[in-house]
């Protein structure tokens, strides 16, 4: 059976707090997800003092800020990441965080991370994607905002690098994402293109894009979470609430029961329909031994166990073999 690796995106959805973001550990375990995602970095490296926030951003904060002043209250130092990696291997869910400079991916592979994932963003830094092909681990890549020429030099550049196996994501950089910006068949594209696995890194309201993905053939699927939607931050309006996680999840795994093999046959549990619901040749009224079996003495009903009425015409023009009582099923 498929099983989609599922991300519960937390990001920076703790809004600064170690006590918070163990506690979207806690629910993204609860939710059934296989990793919980983080982001890491070092203020320093990821903006300048003045690049501008997001729209969206700005749309879902309460006063307009600069990108740094934003992200100072925002990200955790590299010793909470310490913690959360031992925390999320006490709970039982896997680490995962996002490094968005150099120093975070060499502090991220001395705490052990066994994969990468690179951000949208990040798809043109050429000294970061080095910097993470060069550890051979493998990698997922989110796509947004990119063309199939950018994502291929990317790719190229990686493979140069000797990364590791790469799983690219399709996505959508908006929060959220209008449904007709969405575009999955994009996701199928990447994968017609370049080979291997691909998933779907979602950024709309609600679960259903990402189940539709699946049952498209992601094999990744990452999901923004949060604790409260309500909560002050950029991607909080954006992201799910527990509860709505944990519905993702199960759709997702009642999905990949349903995809199945390629296989057309009866399935078990519909063999035992096959006789009730089919039909045999039937005797339309009384017919007497030797007499010529017509359309007029024949008809075809339920159950489905005698002649199958496929064999129409081979019986029509025949003889009865014995005396049939009108709705006994025919034999030769």
């Amino acid at each position: 059976m498929k099983h989609t690796l599922i991300i519960a995106e937390a990001g920076v959805n703790h809004n600064g707090s170690l006590d918070l973001a163990k506690k979207l550990v806690d629910a993204a375990y609860k939710s059934g997800a296989d990793i919980v995602k983080f982001q890491t970095a070092k203020l320093h490296s990821l903006v300048t003092k003045t690049a501008p926030a997001a729209e969206y951003q700005k749309e879902n904060l309460s006063k307009e800020l600069s990108q740094a002043e934003m992200l100072k209250k925002l990200l955790l130092p590299f010793d909470d990441f310490r913690e959360l990696s031992w925390y999320c291997k006490k709970v039982g869910i896997q680490f995962l965080s996002t490094p968005f400079d150099l120093e975070s991916i060499d502090f991220l592979e001395e705490i052990g991370c066994s994969f990468w994932k690179i951000p949208s963003g990040e798809i043109t830094n050429l000294p970061y994607l080095e910097r993470l092909a060069r550890t051979e681990k493998p990698i997922l890549m989110s796509t947004g905002m990119c063309t199939l020429e950018e994502v291929k030099a990317a790719v190229d550049l990686l493979k140069q690098n000797h990364a590791g196996e790469i799983t690219l994501l399709h996505c959508t950089t908006q929060y959220p994402v209008p449904y007709a910006e969405v575009n999955l068949n994009a996701m199928q594209t990447l994968q017609k293109e370049f080979g291997g696995n691909v998933g779907y890194s979602d950024h709309t309201k609600g679960i259903e894009v990402p189940i539709a993905a699946v049952a498209m053939g992601a094999a990744v699927i990452e999901k923004h979470f949060t604790l409260d939607r309500k909560m002050e931050g950029p991607d909080h309006k954006a992201s799910l609430e527990p509860e709505e996680l944990a519905a993702m999840v199960r759709a997702i795994r009642n999905i990949e029961l349903a995809i199945g093999n390629k296989e057309k046959k009866p399935s078990e549990s519909e063999k035992k329909n096959i006789a009730v619901a089919r039909k045999s040749i039937i005797a339309a009224r009384d017919i007497k031994k030797g007499e010529m079996l017509t359309e007029k003495n024949l008809t075809t009903k339920r159950p489905g166990n005698g002649i199958s009425p496929m064999r129409w015409y081979e019986i029509l023009g025949t003889r009865a073999s014995r005396d049939f009582h009108e709705d006994e099923m025919i034999e030769v």
